[in-house]
């Protein structure tokens, strides 16, 4: 290693293929939570989000959908307020999770980031969000657009989620769901069976290997953890 004179290997760790083939499973249905950001009495994100919700049943999932009703402004109220520690106990029950926020003025909505924001990225040496998968999802007033999910796709990855390549953007939302608030069949609701179905895989593949996934040098390094490969040469070097 003399050609990295910055690189300390004690914590340098190379991936290990058995890493990624644990021999158990965890047995419970994929826990999903799932986000929206609007707060009208119809709001279509919401209804789009029920209707991934019912999908995710379908495949076996578990789900919970957090009402956004009640939940301060970030730093409005302190984080002991009932409506930010339930926020944050779903994320720590989740194992996979979904956005989806109406696109306002070519953005997400405050509503939506308010959640997003409640949610840290650590609570002591617990991370809400990291290694958890993630589906984003998004509605529109008008023609289709993709300026909501893209900005919860950088939410996501600052968040240090896993979050996977397809999405849904429903345009004309109002168009989309009958007079019982159920999605029409369309290419739109396609879409979103095709994103809940690929969210579960990644979902199973990747919940009993986060830990291992989102291992990083340089919190090894930060913490003095030296890697496993490290341990398994100074063991094998003892007398």
């Amino acid at each position: 290693m003399t050609d990295f004179p910055a690189l300390q290997t004690q914590f340098l760790e190379r991936p290990d293929a058995e890493q990624l083939e644990p021999q158990r499973f965890a047995e419970h249905p994929p826990r999903i939570l799932l986000l929206y950001g609007s707060l009208r009495e119809r709001s279509f994100s919401r209804l789009l989000t029920e209707e991934a919700a019912l999908i995710l049943r379908a495949l076996g999932c578990e789900t919970k959908v957090f009402d956004p009703r009640g939940l301060p402004l970030p730093d409005g109220a302190p984080a002991d307020h009932p409506k930010v520690q339930e926020l944050r106990r779903l994320s720590m029950w989740s194992e996979g999770q979904v956005w989806c926020s109406p696109e306002r003025h070519g953005a997400i909505t405050g509503v939506m980031k308010s959640q997003i924001d409640w949610i840290p990225l650590e609570m002591g040496s617990v991370r809400p969000t990291q290694g958890r998968t993630l589906a984003v999802m998004q509605v529109s007033g008008g023609s289709q657009s993709f300026n909501a999910v893209n900005t919860l796709r950088l939410l996501g990855r600052w968040m240090r989620m896993i979050t996977i390549p397809n999405q849904s953007s429903v345009a004309m939302a109002w168009k989309e769901f009958d007079d019982n608030d159920r999605m029409k069949p369309s290419a739109y609701y396609d879409r979103v069976v095709d994103v809940m179905e690929e969210l579960v895989k990644f979902t199973l593949l990747t919940r009993d290997r986060a830990d291992y996934l989102v291992d990083r040098y340089s919190e090894r390094k930060a913490t003095g953890r030296a890697s496993a490969v490290e341990h398994l040469v100074a063991q094998a070097m003892r007398p």
